[in-house]
């Protein structure tokens, strides 16, 4: 896979959590599927410093993720995160980290065919590491549809789908 694939499927999946995060009204930020799980914010957040940690560590010269704890990463790579709660913020954090991480992996391209540790002390090519973030940020896009569902909100995506179906003449 090159870079610039990578960078195209990762940047399309991110358009469309940022679709699916405009969906949600900024008073519900703070809606929980269950007491357990991540609120909306936390949610967008943990994406946010999981894209800037995978990105950031798979990048560097020496690449480990035992070499600290999985919140130390997130400091190290995303301390002003956390502090950024609000729906505008936030989508702004999802724009501008992209645009920082693609900038990251074009600047380190070569780097990426080279190996890393992962937190099982297992070794993962750098370009492996950095597809496992694209797929975890559409698990969590995945995650966010049924939090707009919970919420009576219908899904980005779902909406996108109906009008193509419907400007064909396609039943959906």
């Amino acid at each position: 896979m090159s870079t610039d694939y990578l960078i195209t499927s990762w940047k399309e999946v991110r358009d469309g959590f940022i679709d699916e995060v405009n969906q949600i009204p900024a008073e519900q930020f703070g809606f929980r599927a269950t007491p357990e799980t991540r609120s909306i914010t936390e949610l967008l957040q943990h994406v946010v410093q999981s894209q800037k940690m995978i990105a950031g560590e798979a990048c560097r010269d020496e690449p480990n993720l035992m070499r600290q704890s999985f919140a130390d990463h997130n400091k190290e790579y995303a301390p002003e995160v956390e502090s950024v709660t609000d729906k505008n913020g936030l989508l702004e954090l999802l724009r501008s980290s992209m645009d920082v991480t693609e900038a990251n992996i074009r600047t380190n391209a070569e780097r990426l065919e080279k190996t890393m540790r992962r937190f099982d002390g297992k070794e993962i090519s750098r370009l492996d590491f950095i597809r496992f973030a694209v797929g975890h940020e559409m698990y969590h896009r995945g995650q966010f549809t049924v939090f707009a569902r919970l919420l009576n909100i219908e899904p980005a995506l779902t909406q996108k789908f109906k009008k193509l179906f419907a400007q064909s003449g396609s039943k959906s």
